[in-house]
């Protein structure tokens, strides 16, 4: 199976989610798109922060998900 992006938006959020997901046993992917952006001497406002998961945790990190986007 393949990875699935959960999250995409703000640093501070996705490394809370992130937290989130682990405690909850669920491994993770983080991709910086900002720092990327900026090591590579450009950047953008519109550049995001994304979360992946396994597909294969999907349904252990769903409520996780769910609980975190209720609490915004």
């Amino acid at each position: 199976m393949g990875l699935m992006k959960v999250y995409s938006g703000s640093e501070i959020l996705a490394i809370a989610l992130q937290e989130r997901l682990e405690e909850a046993g669920v491994e993770t992917v983080k991709k910086d798109n900002i720092q990327s952006a900026r090591l590579g001497g450009f950047g953008g406002t519109d550049l995001a922060v994304e979360i992946f998961i396994q597909e294969t945790d999907f349904a252990k990190a769903n409520p996780v998900i769910e609980e975190f986007r209720m609490s915004l």
